[in-house]
């Protein structure tokens, strides 16, 4: 019978095959061109940006290979950092986690405080973007004044193996914060949002197990990113724990002024942003940005932000918190906070 053979065997047959018969051959073949379009398509918005470019000539600086455990001054060796009044820092506090956390609303939030200065887009430079060295990545910053905070923030960071190090190169002082949600929650959250780009992908289920209702599948990032207790062991080779604010993202929705101002504490700045400059809009079930004096009206983050969530079944949920339980108490001890998502 056509299509029992080898590749080889099945496409000599189509050749003398008869309507119905190359019919049935051709369909399964759509089939897995059709699936090898859907995934390709979920690789791609699953991966970081690319590098975003920079607007000047900047002379070609090597990126260090190893940290340097005497360098206590902000920069790498031979790279001295500008101190003088509107230049270009590296950054001084880097939002290294984690996607799907509330990274976009805090920095939006943040970039509220007169002497905090962030770059707007995610430069993704200590993951995607190393060989591009340390001028590039400091050519991308804003300018800032003496006493102000150059931020930036990428949340694929915190699940890279190597972003500790190299950014531990750059700077050994550098302010980490990490912004963590109930990772079951973020999970679907991710989901939701490359569905929303792909659509078509298979179920949440089928994608966070193996074997329908069988182990959990730790290698789909969606999952994987969750496991902060394992991401953060590798961090703390190369930081002590006093280097990492760790906020939670059900706190920056349901009280973001405690949150935001918990950020101020932590970068030594005076609390500026305060409840004053929120509002909460139950349209969207998230925190909003008051209107400025002489601005037309309130500023809420974007349309993808505060998107519905697929629905998925309670067993499957359920099966996700157990899985989770364990690393999350291991990363309530570890921070010594009790985030609660169990």
């Amino acid at each position: 019978m056509a299509g029992s053979g080898g590749l080889g065997e099945g496409a000599g047959d189509l050749q003398g095959a008869g309507p119905g018969q190359g019919t049935a051959l051709r369909a399964p073949r759509a089939l897995l061109v059709l699936v090898a379009l859907l995934l390709g398509a979920y690789c791609l918005f699953a991966l970081p940006s690319r590098c975003p470019p920079v607007t000047r000539t900047l002379a070609p600086v090597p990126a260090p290979t190893e940290p340097s455990h005497a360098s206590r001054h902000l920069g790498a060796p031979g790279l001295p950092v500008a101190s003088g009044p509107g230049r270009r820092r590296f950054p001084q506090a880097l939002i290294v986690g984690v996607k799907k956390g509330g990274t976009r609303a805090l920095l939006e939030f943040l970039r509220l405080h007169p002497d905090i200065r962030a770059l707007g887009s995610e430069p993704h430079f200590f993951d995607r973007c190393y060989d591009r060295g340390l001028a590039w990545y400091r050519g991308l910053m804003p300018r800032t004044l003496d006493g102000q905070i150059t931020m930036e923030k990428t949340p694929s960071y915190f699940v890279t193996q190597e972003a500790p190090r190299r950014i531990h190169a750059m700077s050994p002082d550098t302010k980490l914060i990490v912004v963590v949600r109930n990772p079951v929650t973020r999970a679907i959250s991710d989901y939701a949002q490359t569905l929303s780009k792909t659509p078509g992908l298979p179920s949440f289920r089928a994608l966070a197990f193996r074997h329908g209702l069988g182990p959990v599948d730790t290698a789909w990032s969606a999952v994987r990113i969750g496991l902060y207790a394992q991401h953060l062991d590798n961090w703390l080779r190369y930081f002590p724990l006093s280097s990492f604010l760790f906020v939670s993202g059900e706190r920056l929705v349901t009280d973001p002024a405690a949150e935001i101002g918990r950020v101020q504490d932590f970068l030594g700045l005076k609390r500026v942003v305060t409840d004053k400059h929120f509002y909460f809009n139950a349209t969207k079930g998230f925190p909003c940005l008051k209107k400025a004096q002489g601005s037309g009206r309130p500023r809420c983050l974007g349309k993808s932000k505060g998107r519905p969530h697929p629905r998925v079944p309670e067993a499957v949920v359920q099966r996700l918190q157990a899985f989770y339980r364990p690393f999350n108490r291991k990363f309530y001890q570890m921070t010594g906070q009790d985030f609660g998502w169990d």
